[in-house]
């Protein structure tokens, strides 16, 4: 105990003494990974992306939250002109006031992209191994008879996300990916989103398929009726063998992930190039796709308490500033996500971490300022990542404050 009253500790593997607690670090997960080659392919990027001439400076996006996949289909379709959404968005939520600096147009982002790919509309489905990972529904045009020009307008806003520097919320099958780029599909490929089909296929790869009888056709079920597609003309009637297997492979493969949605995914790229033009994608791969698309999905709070900056009063090791950062690690990843999307407006990390932050004026660090007294619940600052923490007395006080305000905050109330 130090003579002010606070607590330190020794970390007796490097003789230091320190204000944090060592053992709650190994709580935050892995360091961030840093890629130098993605960082510089996405530098060059951004320094291709020029504002278009002769527009106005900004564009109008005026939505309800009940209604805002509706709402932004509408808007965001309306414009003839395309270079209109490469202006600087002013989001506005009907029903509430506040000055968009950057927070409100990225929780618009984060708050569509949950609604366009939500299956419950029929566009988007589960992958086979999990119910997080999305896909096209191949079904999708018996879901919304409007579902092609649907997928422009997600590609669009796609678009929009990248050339704003904005992430959406959804992560997507590789394949995926690997379409947006225009490359071929491979056996490998299938592994992470159907394993037992993967595994059919590898051994159809690995030894003479002639005992299996199979043939250049599949069964699909459509709405619980089976039918018979043949993979190529007179596939029906073309026995799988030892000679053709490899050709049977790509066909297959090429029809589960591509000929059944081939519409689906022209219309989301003609919407995507309208906004990125399909040449600036190429310097990426399908993994920097997914990265430019939706940033990291795990929140690693060592890189986040390492790049916080502070103001007013506080400092890294103010005991009010350790009891937040001890309560940030006691919350699952879901909590922190939703923590951080109360402070920044999404839950996405950037790819190179938490020093990649930008808000209203550019790279803006994740900041902590002391404000207010213990009666009130902490606010925050979206377009500044700024939350304003009162100085709360104990941590049980701090946490259980903080989370309230989390978990019943909506909007930008108070927000400046």
């Amino acid at each position: 105990m130090h003579a002010d009253g606070r607590t330190f500790y020794i970390d007796h593997n490097t003789k230091k003494t320190q204000w944090e607690d060592p053992r709650l670090q190994k709580l935050g997960g892995p360091a961030v990974p840093y890629s130098r080659d993605y960082k510089r392919k996405y530098d060059y990027f951004r320094s291709k992306l020029r504002k278009p001439e002769n527009v106005p400076n900004k564009v109008d996006i005026k939505v309800s939250r009940k209604s805002i996949l509706e709402d932004s289909f509408r808007v965001v379709m309306g414009f003839s002109n395309t270079n209109l959404l490469k202006t600087r968005l002013w989001i506005e939520f009907q029903g509430e006031i506040g000055l968009d600096y950057g927070g409100v147009a990225r929780e618009w982002f984060y708050l569509l992209s949950k609604e366009m790919f939500n299956p419950y509309y029929g566009l988007f489905e589960y992958s086979a191994t999990d119910n997080y990972t999305l896909q096209i529904n191949a079904l999708s045009g018996f879901a919304n008879e409007e579902h092609l020009t649907y997928f422009k307008f997600i590609g669009r806003v796609a678009g929009m996300a990248v050339y704003h520097g904005k992430l959406l919320d959804g992560f997507f099958i590789r394949p995926f990916y690997k379409m947006m780029l225009g490359k071929q599909i491979t056996l490998q490929d299938m592994e992470s989103v159907d394993s037992e089909y993967h595994n059919s296929l590898k051994w159809i790869l690995d030894n003479d398929p002639s005992v299996l009888d199979l043939y250049f056709s599949v069964s699909e079920e459509t709405f619980g009726k089976m039918h018979e597609v043949e993979l190529k003309p007179g596939g029906e009637n073309v026995q799988v063998t030892d000679d053709n297997k490899a050709e049977y492979i790509d066909l297959v493969i090429k029809w589960r992930f591509v000929s059944r949605v081939k519409n689906q995914m022209r219309n989301f790229m003609a919407g995507f190039n309208e906004i990125i033009p399909c040449d600036m994608l190429q310097m990426f791969d399908e993994n920097e796709v997914e990265l430019l698309l939706c940033g990291l999905q795990d929140i690693d709070v060592n890189d986040w308490k390492k790049n916080t900056a502070y103001r007013g009063d506080y400092a890294a090791n103010h005991p009010v500033v350790l009891h937040f950062w001890r309560a940030v690690y006691s919350m699952n990843n879901e909590m922190r996500a939703r923590l951080l999307q109360f402070v920044t407006g999404t839950s996405r990390v950037p790819m190179n971490g938490f020093n990649q932050l930008y808000g209203s004026n550019g790279p803006q660090l994740f900041t902590i300022e002391k404000w207010g007294n213990a009666k009130q619940l902490p606010r925050a600052h979206t377009c500044f990542n700024r939350i304003d923490l009162p100085p709360y007395e104990s941590y049980n006080e701090l946490r259980g404050k903080l989370i309230t305000a989390v978990e019943n905050t909506a909007g930008f109330e108070g927000v400046d």
